[in-house]
């Protein structure tokens, strides 16, 4: 079945999670931690262009 589901909360969740990975990649005790959140960029991405 093909729903037609809009992008929209996608491209905002994948803007938050860029954020957020990008802060982790500036703060140096976060760095160690930056592969937990890396899933949801890519992820959020993946479902705003429509891929998955």
């Amino acid at each position: 079945m093909n729903t037609a589901e809009g992008s929209g909360k996608w491209w905002l969740y994948f803007f938050i999670s860029a954020a957020v990975i990008i802060i982790m990649l500036i703060m140096p005790n976060l760095r160690p931690w930056f592969w937990l959140s890396l899933p949801f960029v890519v992820t959020t991405f993946a479902k705003a262009m429509r891929i998955m």
